[in-house]
């Protein structure tokens, strides 16, 4: 198997686009990354592109095809495919990428993702989320993706030690990330009082616990190795590539206060590459909920079970802390347009470890990780990169 590198990345802003379409979110993302790659769209050997649900969003399928000729990649008849794994489509997009540069059966292969939600009502585009669970077992009786996460939180809050203040922190220190974020939807920042007077979704969630409606597109160029430094003088390297599954429902798993598939790729990820938590400098994490933050940092082993409310509350995963946790602003602050979060996710820690992310900017960030999940957990997708 060969080394693969990242030789470019580009991201749209993120937010409600009323005046963008989904192919030219794209399009732009696309554009972004070839140039910054500067590669030719000749030079590509293939596509992987993640979307959940454009077929309800925007009644558009056959989305590979789509965006290869939008792209004006139909002409040279370049593969392109779409991937998907509801919220951790883009991540598991970049993963067949990298496998298919480093199997050699590629060489210059885009990874992207995009999502356009705001194309139908907020009704309507809670219960395709759902689809995202177990629609039988979950959605029938009324679960939503906040009522599931909720539960999950409920559970976490009855068995371990975390204060309502604590997780309503995990959204203050995003949406502080997130004002530095220039493509971030939400670039202010709040207090804890923000979020514990904000309108109840789902007990104990309230709205500033919860991950917004997106529109938005990113996409990052794949190489070998080896023939990285003929397109960029900052290559990234892949460390490690893991994905796991577990069961679609809550109420079938081992544990709903540790997500098995987390543990899992995090792990595989982390024996892949050689590491251990304590070498990473900053992880992107899927916060779609304040409480998925909070696992997700103990469930990849930066902490004990239990811990990470006292970790957030003391500023060890701020931005200036031991352990920078979602410096983008995470899906919180930046925005969850979900099949193009695992590749923002990849975008973010290409920009840190070349230190390129201005005002966010980890000192001397050397390694970074990314933690993308579908569902509540049935999917989950890890990626460590390094220079």
């Amino acid at each position: 198997m060969r080394d693969v590198a990242v030789i470019g990345v580009g991201c749209t802003p993120f937010g409600e686009k009323w005046e963008t379409s989904f192919r030219h979110l794209f399009i732009e993302a696309g554009a972004l990354a070839l140039d910054d790659a500067q590669v030719a769209g000749e030079q590509i050997d293939a596509m992987y592109v993640g979307n959940m649900s454009a077929g309800r969003f925007v009644e558009q399928e056959h989305i590979g095809a789509l965006i290869a000729d939008y792209a004006g990649l139909a002409s040279h008849h370049i593969p392109s495919t779409r991937v998907e794994a509801a919220c951790s489509s883009g991540g598991l997009a970049f993963r067949q990428a990298v496998i298919a540069v480093a199997s050699g059966m590629e060489d210059i292969v885009v990874a992207a993702g995009v999502e356009k939600m705001t194309d139908v009502a907020t009704g309507a585009s809670v219960d395709t989320l759902a689809g995202a669970a177990d629609r039988e077992w979950e959605g029938f009786v009324g679960a939503t993706f906040p009522g599931l996460y909720a539960m999950l939180a409920t559970d976490y809050m009855h068995r371990y030690p975390l204060t309502r203040e604590q997780l309503a922190q995990v959204a203050v220190k995003n949406h502080y990330n997130g004002a530095r974020n220039p493509i971030a939807q939400f670039q202010q920042e709040i207090t804890i009082d923000t979020v514990l007077k904000s309108s109840l979704v789902a007990d104990p969630l309230r709205l500033f616990d919860c991950s917004p409606i997106t529109d938005g597109a990113a996409a990052v160029i794949l190489a070998p190795l080896e023939r990285a430094r003929e397109f960029t003088d900052t290559p990234v390297r892949v460390l490690a590539s893991a994905q796991a599954s577990d069961t679609i429902t809550l109420h079938d798993r081992r544990d709903i206060s540790t997500l098995d598939a987390t543990v899992a790729a995090g792990r595989k990820a982390f024996s892949i590459a050689g590491l251990t938590p304590k070498d990473i400098n900053l992880v992107e994490v899927h916060d779609c909920f304040t409480i998925a933050e909070i696992c997700a940092i103990e469930d990849l082993g930066f902490c004990k079970k239990g811990e990470a409310g006292k970790l957030t509350e003391d500023g060890v995963t701020s931005l200036h802390g031991s352990i920078p946790v979602n410096t983008s602003g995470g899906l919180k602050a930046c925005g969850h347009p979900v099949g193009a979060t695992g590749i923002k996710q990849v975008y973010e820690v290409v920009q840190q470890l070349r230190g390129e992310a201005g005002k966010r900017q980890v000192s001397g960030a050397k390694i970074g990780m990314t933690h993308n999940v579908g569902g509540t957990g049935a999917t989950v997708a890890v990626h460590i990169l390094g220079v």
